[in-house]
């Protein structure tokens, strides 16, 4: 129920000076008519099935709904935690062996094995077959060509003055005698065609004309009006036997599917509709709602299980695992370490003062052995040498020593 009346149309809303202290006053939009916020029924009223139908359907469906949604949220639940926990592990560790079984293995044959082997087996191959190719090719098959091409332009000239002064006029003699056979035999072809036609004319055309003409055409014109009447006839009597067969089929079997139709199906079909959608909206609804108790019941299993298991052991961890922890930690575990460290430097120190006097010892050996080193032999050099070398702008050089 809206608490707040509209103000009727063409009416300015009072406004309230102490809700707005400072500034002009706001003004408002008038505000719609209830009657124009409100949604308008449904086009398609609901029927007097129905109302009746729809809370028995409702409290059946949500009955047999909230065990399936519960079962099929315990099963979500249960697949991602076995996911999280179980099937991406074992994924990964699988997909790591894999790659270590399989894809390690092939690519250390193919970077270590079958790479070096090609490179050898190519180098063999440019050895072994195209240098010598290419030899061939340079040193046997070029020349050999071009000694066969030589031999063809020579061997061209010599067929070419052959053609020219040989071939060309014995050609040119047969190609005038077969001109005048061909005239001779042409005369005659036409002769014998103009013969042959004038007989062909009045012997067969002609005859051929007049029994089409006075014989055929009127025999025709007789049968195509009889076929037409027949056609008539045949036409008549199957038109009345189809509209007696329509009329019959009309009367036998559209009236009475029609009636049952009409009279029985569509309003059983009607029910059948109100009932099935009423029962997707109670489905629908049933669902939902058992959406909300299963998370209701998942809560309260989480908080149950939370405050059995987790609060104490959490309680455990805080209040006295870690101060044992750090106990240990404070009073064992860092001057254990401390120990271990002054341990690993005084033996440190051990192994540097060993290894020195090994490597004392070692050379008094080789000098009791070898004797002393030879030492290079002083070389007299114009410049002194150590601290009494020359340094610029001082007074320590060899003229200004004292």
């Amino acid at each position: 129920m809206d608490l707040h009346k509209p103000p009727r149309e063409g009416t300015q809303p009072r406004v309230d000076p102490r809700e707005s202290p400072a500034g002009p006053p706001v003004r408002r939009q008038p505000v719609a008519p209830v009657a124009a916020v409100m949604p308008e029924a449904s086009e398609s009223p609901e029927g007097c099935l129905a109302v009746p139908i729809r809370i028995p359907v409702r409290i059946v469906v949500l009955v047999l709904v909230v065990p399936v949604r519960m079962l099929w949220d315990a099963l979500v639940v249960t697949g991602r935690f076995l996911n999280d926990t179980l099937f991406r592990p074992l994924g990964r560790a699988l997909l790591w062996l894999g790659r270590a079984v399989f894809v390690l293995p092939f690519v250390g044959l193919w970077r270590y094995v079958a790479v070096p082997l090609g490179q050898a087996l190519a180098w063999l191959g440019k050895v072994l077959v195209v240098v010598p190719l290419v030899g061939l090719h340079r040193y046997v098959l070029t020349p050999v060509g071009r000694a066969i091409a030589w031999a063809g332009r020579g061997a061209g000239a010599g067929l070419g003055w052959v053609y020219a002064h040989l071939l060309t006029p014995v050609g040119h003699a047969v190609t005038w005698v077969l001109r005048g056979i061909g005239a001779v035999l042409a005369a005659i072809g036409s002769g014998v065609y103009a013969a042959v036609a004038w007989l062909g004319r009045y012997l067969v055309v002609l005859p051929a004309v007049l029994v089409y003409t006075w014989v055929l055409t009127p025999v025709g014109h007789a049968l195509l009006w009889c076929g037409k009447g027949l056609m008539w006839l045949v036409s008549t009597a199957v038109n009345g036997l189809g509209v007696a067969l329509y009329w019959i089929a009309r009367i036998l079997f559209v009236l009475p599917a029609l009636a049952l139709w009409r009279w029985f199906l569509a309003p059983v079909g009607r029910v059948l509709a109100v009932v099935g959608r009423e029962v997707l909206d109670a489905l629908g609804h049933a669902w939902r709602i058992a959406g909300h108790v299963s998370l209701a019941v998942g809560r309260f299993l989480g908080t149950l299980l939370r405050w059995i298991f987790v609060e104490p052991v959490r309680w455990v961890y805080r209040s006295v695992l870690t101060p044992v922890g750090h106990v240990v930690r404070d009073h064992v575990l860092r001057p254990a370490a401390e120990a271990a460290r002054s341990a690993g430097r005084a033996t440190r120190q051990a192994l540097a003062t060993a290894r020195e006097t090994v490597r004392q010892a070692r050379a008094d050996v080789r000098r009791m052995l070898f004797g002393e080193p030879r030492r290079p032999a002083p070389v007299a050099r114009r410049e002194p040498s150590g601290r009494e070398a020359r340094t610029l702008g001082g007074s320590t050089t060899a003229l200004t020593k004292d």
